[in-house]
C-alpha cells in the first residue's frame, strides 16, 4: 500500500504532501483545482512520460516521491533479480529536470523505466476512464475465477510444474535432433573405427618400423662397413688385432722389470679383449644384414597407412593416435547412452502429462462449480449500480492442449443494453460501465486475491442518489481488504471515506496553485454539503450531510 506521496513542482503543484492510510481515502474539490494532478504525478512514479510542460517553475527539477509498505507482495525475489536493496518500506523517486531529462530510483538506487513499470503494477492499480484495465485481460480474469474457487495456490503449483514439464519436453526435443543428427555422424565414427582397429597400431611401432626400413634401405652399406671393419681388424696384412697383440707380448716381457710397463700391459689387455669382441660383433651383424625387398615394401605400406591415418586426424604419433581411437570409441558409446537418456525421459514426459492432465481436470471442475454463484452476484451489484439491463457470463473455454492454467481459457462476456449480444468486455464496455464491473467483480474477490493499493477516478460519473450510495458501500467494503483510493464528485462516496482530503487552488504573488487538506469531521460536513447543494451549503443540505456520514457510519460498524 502507499503510505506518502510528496509532489515538487508538478503542473500546479508547487509543493505538495499527502498520507494514505488504511482503508477508503476519498479526494474530492473544486472543478479544475488539479484532483487529477495528484494522478498524473503518481503516473510518473508508475514510469509514465515525463513532459516538461508539466513543470510549475521551469527552471526547476520535478521531484515526485512515494513510499509504499510492500511486505505483503512477495517481491524480494524481483529487488534480488535487478540488484535492488529490499525493504518492506519501499521508496521511488522519479525527477524531471529541466533539460528534459527523467530519472528514476528505487530505494536509492537507480532504474530504467520498465522495471519502474513493472513493480509500480504490482502496487497500484490505477482506474481512469478509457484506460486500458486489467480488468480487460483474459489472464487476470482466469486469477479472478481461481480466487473464487480457492485454486489460486493450486494453480501457481500447476504452472510451475507445467513449466518443468515443457522443460523436459525441450529437452527431449533436443535430445531427438541430436540423436537424428548424430546417426551420420554415428556412420563417421564407425568408419573412422574401423580404419583403426584394422590397423592395429602398438605404441612405439613408428619408431621401430621407420628404423628397420632404414636398415633395409641403407643394407648394402651398412654390409659393406661393417665387413671392411672385421677385415681391418682380423684378416689385413698386417691387421689391427694382429699388430696389438704383438704390442701386448713386447710390454708383457718388459711387465717384469718396470712397473709402469706392467699397468700398460694391463690396459692393452683390456683394449685386445674388447677388439676382439667387437670384431666377433661385426662379423655377426654383417652376415645377419641381407636387404629384403619383400619386407622393405610391406613395412613402407604398413608406414603410409599410418602417416595417412596420422594426416587425417592431425596428429603426429602412435599414441595420439591411439588416443583418438580411445575418443572415438567414447563418442560411440555415447551415442548408445543418448538412446537411454530418450527413453528414460519419454517415460518421464508421458507421466508428468498423465499427472498434469489430472489436475487441470481437477482444476477445471472447481472453475466450473463456482462461476454461476459469480455471474449471478456480478449481476445483482450491476443492477444496483444503475445498470439494470446488464449482463454478465463467464465463458470457458476448453482448449485442445495442456497450457500454463490447464485446459480453461476464462473470459468475461458483458452486455450493457437490452438485445445486444454478449461480447468480451474489451470491446463493449465503456469507461464508466467498465469502472463499475471492475469495481464489483474486484469487491467479490477481494478477499481471495492479493490487489494492490485500487485507485479509481469518475468512478461515479452519471450516477447519484441510491446508486451512489450502493457504491460507496461497495467501495467501503472493497476497502475492508484493500487499500482504495478514489477521486470522487459523488457525496454518498464521499462519505464512506476514512480519511477524506480536499484539493483546493491558491493564488500567490499572481501564481495558482494547487493545494490540498485532510478534512476534519466538521469540515468534511461542509464539503459534503456543498456537493449536495452549492457552497455555502444550505441548512438542509448540511443536515442531509451528517446523515450520510452517520448512516455510512453505522454500515461500517
Amino acid at each position: 500500500m502507499i503510505r506518502h506521496l510528496k509532489v515538487s513542482n508538478y503542473a500546479l503543484i508547487q509543493e505538495l504532501e499527502i498520507a494514505f492510510p488504511e482503508g477508503l481515502t476519498i479526494i474530492t474539490g473544486e472543478t479544475g483545482a488539479g484532483k487529477s494532478i495528484l494522478l498524473g504525478a503518481l503516473g510518473l512514479i508508475m514510469g509514465e512520460r515525463a513532459d516538461l510542460k508539466a513543470l510549475y517553475d521551469p527552471d526547476r527539477k520535478c521531484i515526485v516521491e512515494a513510499t509504499f509498505h510492500i511486505g505483503k507482495y512477495r517481491l524480494q525475489e524481483f529487488f534480488d533479480a535487478h540488484e535492488l536493496d529490499y525493504d518492506e518500506e519501499c521508496i521511488i523517486r522519479r525527477e524531471l529536470l529541466p533539460s528534459g531529462k527523467s530519472r528514476a530510483f528505487v530505494n536509492d538506487t537507480p532504474v530504467n523505466l520498465q522495471v519502474l513499470r513493472t513493480l509500480t503494477q504490482a502496487l497500484v492499480d490505477m482506474h481512469q476512464q478509457f484506460d486500458t484495465l486489467d480488468m480487460h485481460e483474459v489472464s487476470f480474469q482466469l486469477r479472478m475465477i481461481d480466487a473464487l474457487a480457492g485454486t489460486r495456490h493450486q494453480t501457481d503449483a500447476f504452472r510451475r510444474r507445467y513449466e518443468q514439464w515443457l522443460e523436459k519436453m525441450q529437452t527431449l526435443d533436443q535430445l531427438k535432433a541430436r540423436k537424428a543428427r548424430s546417426e551420420q555422424e554415428q556412420e563417421l565414427i564407425r568408419f573412422q573405427l574401423d580404419e583403426l582397429f584394422e590397423a592395429r597400431f602398438e605404441p612405439g611401432e613408428q619408431e621401430r618400423l621407420e628404423e628397420e626400413l632404414r636398415r633395409l634401405e641403407h643394407a648394402e652399406e651398412i654390409k659393406r662397413v661393417l665387413s671392411a671393419a672385421f677385415l681391418a681388424l682380423t684378416e689385413q696384412d698386417p691387421s689391427l688385432l694382429g699388430r696389438l697383440t704383438e704390442l701386448y707380448h713386447a710390454l708383457g716381457q718388459i711387465s717384469r722389470y718396470d712397473a709402469g710397463a706392467a699397468a700398460l700391459h694391463q690396459r692393452l689387455d683390456s683394449i685386445r679383449i674388447e677388439l676382439e669382441d667387437i670384431a666377433g660383433e661385426l662379423e655377426r651383424q654383417a652376415e645377419q644384414v641381407e636387404f629384403d625387398p619383400e619386407r622393405a615394401a610391406a613395412i613402407q605400406e604398413r608406414l603410409d597407412t599410418l602417416y595417412r591415418l596420422q594426416q587425417k586426424h592431425r596428429v603426429t604419433t602412435v599414441e595420439e593416435l591411439l588416443e583418438v581411437q580411445r575418443r572415438l570409441e567414447t563418442q560411440l558409446e555415447g551415442f548408445s547412452d543418448l538412446g537411454s537418456q530418450i527413453e528414460a525421459l519419454e517415460a518421464e514426459v508421458q507421466a508428468e502429462q498423465a499427472a498434469l492432465h489430472e489436475q487441470a481436470e481437477a482444476l477445471s471442475q472447481k472453475r466450473q462449480a463456482v462461476i454461476p454463484e459469480f455471474e449471478g452476484k456480478v449481476m445483482e451489484l450491476l443492477h444496483l449500480l444503475a445498470m439494470p439491463h446488464a449482463r454478465f457470463q463467464v465463458e470457458v473455454a476448453r482448449q485442445p492442449r495442456l497450457g500454463p492454467t490447464g485446459y480453461d481459457e476464462v473470459q468475461f462476456l458483458f452486455s450493457a443494453n437490452p438485445g445486444s449480444r454478449l461480447m468480451p468486455i474489451k470491446g463493449v464496455a465503456s469507461g464508466g460501465e467498465l469502472s463499475r464491473l471492475t469495481l464489483v467483480t474486484k469487491s467479490l474477490v477481494a478477499s481471495a486475491i492479493p490487489l494492490p493499493t485500487l485507485i479509481f477516478d469518475e468512478i461515479d460519473t452519471g450516477i447519484s442518489g441510491g446508486v451512489a450510495l450502493r457504491m460507496g458501500e461497495i467501495l467501503r467494503k472493497l476497502s475492508n481488504d484493500h487499500q482504495v483510493i478514489v477521486i470522487t464528485h459523488s457525496p454518498q462516496v464521499a462519505a464512506q471515506a476514512d480519511a477524506h482530503y480536499f484539493v483546493y487552488k491558491e493564488v500567490q504573488d499572481n501564481r495558482t496553485s494547487t493545494r490540498i487538506r485532510l478534512l476534519d469531521n466538521n469540515a468534511r460536513i461542509e464539503a459534503i454539503a456543498a456537493m449536495l447543494s452549492e457552497s455555502p451549503p444550505t441548512p438542509a443540505a448540511l443536515q442531509n450531510a451528517r446523515e450520510l456520514l452517520e448512516r455510512a457510519r453505522r454500515v461500517s460498524e
